[in-house]
């Protein structure tokens, strides 16, 4: 008498619900994940000129700073290093002893960062840090000599904040790079 032994099937793990647990996955993966954005720098862009033509600028008003490709500074053709920048706009917004180089007034004063293509990006932006820096400076003295606190501690929008603006407005143009 022969017993025949019967195959054994073998043990079999259900893959039909494989998909479904991977989608599932997946969205969660999606949905937990942040995904940092490089927000860039961040300017006030002025508004649209009301007229077709912008008004003529004198010369004297406006500092032309070139940021070259080696990233030397130019400030009216004059050699610059980075850390006077800040100071000699200072004096140029300011315009303490009426030099006629100079800007008549602080709200004629006009800062144009022109720069090469092949300008190194950390220069670039250490220079309009220098810019910005010398505006919240200058506001920011003006704050402490009219109402003893310093500009950033205004309340926003109030009355002498906007004065400190109009006292010291940025006024800068950043040129597009020369096609090379």
């Amino acid at each position: 008498m022969l017993i025949k032994k019967r195959k054994r099937e073998e043990a079999d793990i259900n893959g039909s619900s494989m998909a479904d647990i991977a989608f599932l996955l997946l969205i969660f993966f999606l949905v937990t994940t942040t995904i940092n954005v490089d927000t860039g720098i961040g300017l006030v862009l002025p508004p649209p000129l009301e007229e077709e033509d912008p008004p003529p600028i004198r010369e004297r008003n406006l500092m032309n700073i070139l940021v070259n490709a080696e990233g030397r500074i130019l400030m009216d053709e004059e050699p610059t290093q980075i850390s006077q920048v800040k100071e000699r706009l200072i004096e140029f917004i300011k315009n303490p002893n009426n030099d006629p180089n100079l800007a008549e007034t602080s709200q004629l004063a006009i800062i144009s960062v022109k720069t090469q293509r092949q300008t190194p990006y950390r220069i670039y932006v250490n220079m309009l840090d220098e810019v910005m820096g010398a505006y919240k400076e200058l506001r920011d003295e003006a704050s402490i000599a009219n109402y003893g606190v310093p500009y950033g501690a205004l309340d926003d929008e109030s009355a002498q904040q906007i004065q400190i603006k109009d006292m010291y407005p940025k006024k800068i143009s950043i040129a597009e790079p020369d096609q090379e």
